[in-house]
């Protein structure tokens, strides 16, 4: 099975032509592109850009522009793999809304397991903290079922909001450590983060209130668990510290990408890099062994993103939802490294399936095969982050390593079979 797999993803792709070698200080929440009202049914790209002057993608669009059919004809759906997904509150409507998700794009229904870590509060509509959650945790459960369609979906449900600091974190990270202590989870995908700046005892080179949090990730990485994390909306901010946990060297900094994609799925031009997508030079972890091979960016110290894929809100995945205000019923797009953290944490499951066991940490061969120039790792060299409205300076994207997209973005069929060959 896994010798006529590889044969046929390591052939040329016959979807997407391969891309050119091309904050706000937290993630964005509220994901929708700006103006664009709900709808009451997604519209093609076509459409969207003719009525609103914006690009919108569906599952299948995605699929084709990130090679994913091939893996697909041959089983390979996240079947057996567990994708958690972790978010203050979730949706007080998710499975409703997923299956409504899944009946629109001819989707495979899925049930989503809620976990919940604490006495979760009822949902209250006008609480925008509360809404922004349920509008985040529905972009992450729909991206990652529309990568994965047969992988378990599980989403982590938290009583406190993250704020910036410490407010929060200590039972996002309980959550975390209670599902890999369950063996419930063999990827887990975070939405969410805080600039190191805000955790106490950081002007004082003081970093042990964040340290103390890491016990989640490390039990994490030694049950083999994959972790990928947003690297943060609002563009690239150098010298001011990591956005954490993306810089957290046990986790793989997901950051993003604009895509330009026809009705079709194929691309239009080369992907470059988002306008918002964060990057950031961390100042309480040093350079991690994995980014060595990318030493004369990184310094002394790790940098992120590590991998990117499509975060702009123009050119956003069509997402559903229907908690209340009655506003929020209806479809609108996604966005932000919200949507291309749990897409990468789904392929990640795939490749998992694919091998028949875990991966974990996966920055290890995301690295190796950048250092290697496998088929599966496409550079992106063009665009930058820079935001002036946000106050980021940004990054620009260059051949090679750069802070704008990383090792740059994923063919996911090679990028399974890449990691099939290494690991035979």
């Amino acid at each position: 099975m896994l010798t006529v797999l590889l044969a046929a993803v390591i052939a040329p792709a016959t979807a997407a032509a391969a891309p050119a070698a091309a904050t706000t200080e937290s993630v964005g929440q509220q994901a929708r592109v700006e103006d664009l009202p709900n709808q009451p049914v997604p519209i093609p790209t076509s459409q969207c850009l003719a009525k609103y002057g914006t690009e919108c993608y569906t599952p299948a669009q995605l699929r084709d522009a990130y090679d994913l059919n091939p893996l697909y004809r041959y089983g390979i759906t996240g079947a057996g793999r567990t994708i958690v997904l972790v978010d203050p509150y979730g949706s007080p409507t998710i499975q409703h809304d997923l299956n409504v998700f899944d009946k629109q794009f001819g989707l495979p229904d899925t049930t989503v397991q809620v976990f919940a870590w604490g006495k979760i509060p009822p949902f209250d509509p006008t609480d925008d903290d509360m809404v922004g959650s349920a509008e985040e945790s529905t972009l992450d459960v729909e991206v990652a079922h529309a990568i994965a369609p047969g992988a378990k979906i599980v989403l982590a449900e938290t009583a406190v909001d993250q704020t910036e600091g410490l407010v929060g974190m200590p039972e996002l990270m309980g959550a975390i450590n209670a599902l890999v202590d369950a063996h419930d989870g063999d990827v887990m995908s975070m939405s969410w983060g805080t600039r190191e700046e805000y955790f106490p005892g950081y002007a004082q080179g003081d970093y042990s209130s964040l340290e103390s949090l890491r016990y989640a990730f490390k039990n994490a990485v030694a049950h083999v668990v994959t972790l990928t994390a947003s690297s943060g909306d609002g563009g690239g901010f150098p010298n001011v510290g990591g956005f954490w946990p993306s810089s957290d060297p046990l986790v793989t900094a997901v950051g993003g990408t604009h895509i330009d994609l026809a009705d079709n799925g194929s691309r239009t031009k080369p992907d470059s890099a988002w306008l918002d997508s964060g990057g950031y030079r961390s100042t309480v972890f040093g350079r991690p062994a994995f980014q060595n091979p990318v030493r004369s960016v990184a310094g002394t110290q790790r940098v992120t993103p590590d991998v990117s894929l499509d975060a702009d809100p123009n050119g956003g995945m069509w997402v559903y939802s229907s908690f209340p205000p009655a506003n929020q019923t209806g479809w609108w797009l996604g966005g932000g490294t919200s949507q291309s953290a749990p897409m990468f944490a789904a392929i990640v499951a795939l490749a998992d399936q694919a091998a028949r066991h875990r991966f974990g940490q996966i920055d290890n061969e995301l690295y190796q095969l950048y250092a290697q120039h496998a088929k599966g790792i496409v550079d992106v060299t063009v665009g930058d982050t820079a935001d002036p409205s946000e106050g980021s300076t940004g990054f620009p994207a260059t051949p090679g390593y750069d802070q704008a997209t990383g090792v740059g973005t994923i063919d996911a069929a090679k990028f399974v079979a890449d990691l099939l060959l290494r690991h035979p």
